[in-house]
């Protein structure tokens, strides 16, 4: 599975934006997608998450701001991220990963760069 993420940019506090990352390849129902994030210096960090079946997860910081959603018909992903604040300032990144396979399988996006100006 191959993974395209785009959406990042420049916003100032308060702002919004999108993320998408669509999925390719040989892709089973018994899936979840989902963003990371990795600020400078800082480990890499699970923002979102959606099952195939449509199961959410969202982390306390980001809880009421962004928005996690699929669209499994065109096998991607997104994250609306609104009232944008300075720390989320990293590079995100989305993951494909596998439940029903053993090993299980994860794949990553190559990652998209958003920066929040204060």
């Amino acid at each position: 599975v191959q993974l395209q993420a785009s959406g990042g940019g420049l916003v100032q506090a308060g702002g919004s934006l999108r993320l998408s990352c669509v999925a390719s390849g040989n892709i089973i129902r018994d899936n979840a997608m989902g963003w990371y994030r990795q600020a400078p210096g800082k480990e890499r960090e699970l923002v979102a998450s959606q099952t195939y079946g449509g199961i959410t997860n969202h982390v306390d910081s980001v809880k009421g701001r962004f928005t996690i959603s699929r669209d499994n018909a065109k096998n991607t992903v997104y994250l609306q991220m609104n009232s944008l604040k300075p720390e989320d300032t990293a590079v995100y990144y989305c993951r494909y990963w596998t439940f029903a396979t053993a090993p299980q399988y994860t794949t990553w996006g190559q990652g998209t760069q958003v920066t929040v100006s204060s």
